[in-house]
């Protein structure tokens, strides 16, 4: 059966389309486009004109995409800046004349239930020592999942790149009291992340999402973002914490130089980096395995069944 999902985040929307036979999952297209569909509602509490523009015109360019490849069955998920804006109703109208479905805000435990399941299915058992924590450092959320074959516990949180950036991180590079104040941030939010999911059962760290697998493409060097290279390679907590302090401390310039950062992340990406670093210290893990595949590949299975 040929599928296709698209997930609608508070950064970017991205498809995938595959065919799903059974347990086997083969992608034939996957894309992203970086909309920041979530810009100002930190502030504001609403999706803005500018921002829903770019997100219709992305949906217009994936709608053409899905006739083309002849999908059967279609799902289209919003995740973390869609579930409390005021003016969710023009966003759905909007998605649903271009796409021809409605789109489903899903909530949290969804979210993370989703992207457990696209992450641990698409990494060898080698890799990823059950119970396995599964992280989704996302713009606006960060989701833990933990479990074996399935997730046992869940918890979403708001922090996330764009979040922390628009929040915080204002200056170019971001000052010592900005970055103190998104530590603190950070950290109150995994204290309640910790109170939902023990996660000091958990023998591996899975990270899914373009945060960490954009850090991992930095510490292993590669001269371009190549999701075929970063899918199941890891990054330690050290070179984690070494790549945050120099993200950190770059200028914009410097950060758009960097062979493997996505246009669309430059400006995010100290913000993100410092949720995983935060991550990675609370937990106790000593590194993170970074997951191409994710959410979208826990929608497309889900389709098939």
């Amino acid at each position: 059966m040929r599928v296709g999902a698209i997930d609608c985040g508070t950064n970017s929307i991205r498809l995938l389309v595959a065919d799903v036979d059974g347990a086997e999952l083969s992608p034939i297209d996957r894309r992203m486009i970086v909309v920041r569909l979530g810009e100002g509602v930190d502030r504001t509490g609403a999706f803005s004109d500018a921002a829903l523009g770019r997100t219709f015109a992305a949906c217009e360019e994936y709608a053409a995409v899905l006739d083309e490849l002849g999908v059967e069955r279609l799902r289209f998920v919003a995740t973390s800046a869609s579930r409390d804006v005021t003016n969710r109703d023009a966003f759905v109208e909007g998605v649903r004349d271009r796409i021809g479905v409605e789109p489903e805000v899903i909530s949290g435990d969804q979210e993370a239930a989703l992207s457990f399941h696209g992450a641990v299915a698409g990494l060898p058992a080698r890799l990823i020592a059950a119970p396995r924590l599964v992280v989704d450092i996302g713009g606006g959320s960060t989701e833990f999942v933990l479990g074996d074959e399935v997730p046992t516990a869940s918890v979403s949180v708001n922090i996330g790149c764009v979040r922390m950036t628009e929040r915080h991180l204002r200056s170019d590079p971001p000052t010592p009291e900005q970055i103190s104040a998104t530590e603190a941030d950070i950290a109150e939010a995994l204290d309640r992340a910790a109170g939902v999911v023990d996660w000091s059962s958990a023998r591996s760290l899975v990270g899914v999402a373009g945060t960490v697998t954009t850090i991992v493409a930095l510490v292993h060097g590669l001269a371009a973002y190549d999701p075929a290279e970063i899918h199941g390679r890891s990054a330690s907590a050290r070179e984690v914490a070494e790549w945050t302090d120099r993200l950190l401390a770059m200028p914009r310039a410097e950060r758009a130089g960097l062979p493997v950062m996505h246009p669309g992340r430059i400006d995010v990406i100290g913000g993100g980096a410092m949720v995983l670093r935060a991550i990675l210290r609370r937990t106790g893990q000593d590194r993170v395995v970074a997951s191409e595949t994710d959410i979208l590949d826990g929608v497309a299975r889900a389709l098939a069944v």
